[in-house]
């Protein structure tokens, strides 16, 4: 996934729009699309795609990265900004993780049925990304919207399962949405889930 130099600026630019239509084709068709419509999207040929990504499966990989980058930077960003709804900002913060979860799931999935080992997002990511949780859940507990009880390592597969869930749904958006405020629910003080009943 490294380049071996430099690339010239208008180099960059071809790499950065492949992988934005990449990621664009691949959620509308899914990741079985093929390397044309992600070219075609692009404005490029599709010499320009496999000289940046010699495999459709370097792709997948460079966009699965990307987009776990792009989360973690987003992560950190909803840390900084100091929410003054701490519980909002701790529940809006777990249904992106989901989603984006939803998302990886499918990249991942690509690439381990065409044989290859997909390595995690690597420590320092998955470290940032447990560093904003960690923040944003203790927030919330101190605001007393989630329970006191909760620690990040139990969150952790709440998320994986409520993602394989929402996963499994499929496209029915409402039916999403009340799985994962009822999954929610188990999260948040018992009288805060009483109330909203």
């Amino acid at each position: 996934m490294t380049e071996s130099k430099p690339l010239r600026a208008d180099a960059r630019r071809n790499r950065a729009k492949v992988l934005e239509a990449a990621e664009t084709v691949f959620a509308a068709k899914g990741t079985g699309a093929p390397t044309e419509e992600v070219a075609r999207e692009a404005g490029v040929g599709v010499g320009t795609v496999f000289r940046h990504f010699p495999t459709k499966e370097a792709l997948l990989e460079a966009v699965l990265f990307a987009r776990l980058h792009r989360f973690v930077d987003e992560a950190e960003t909803v840390v900084a900004q100091e929410s003054p709804d701490a519980g909002v900002a701790f529940f809006t913060f777990l249904t992106s993780w989901i989603e984006m979860s939803s998302a990886k799931n499918a990249y991942f999935e690509a690439l381990s049925a065409s044989g290859v080992s997909v390595p995690t997002a690597g420590s320092v990511v998955g470290a940032r990304l447990l560093d904003a949780l960690g923040v944003l859940l203790c927030r919330a507990q101190d605001a007393g919207a989630v329970r006191g009880d909760v620690t990040v390592g139990e969150l952790i597969p709440v998320i994986i399962g409520t993602a394989k869930a929402a996963e499994h749904v499929g496209t029915d958006r409402d039916l999403r949405d009340r799985v994962v405020a009822i999954l929610f629910d188990g999260l948040r003080p018992a009288m805060s889930a009483a109330h909203r009943a």
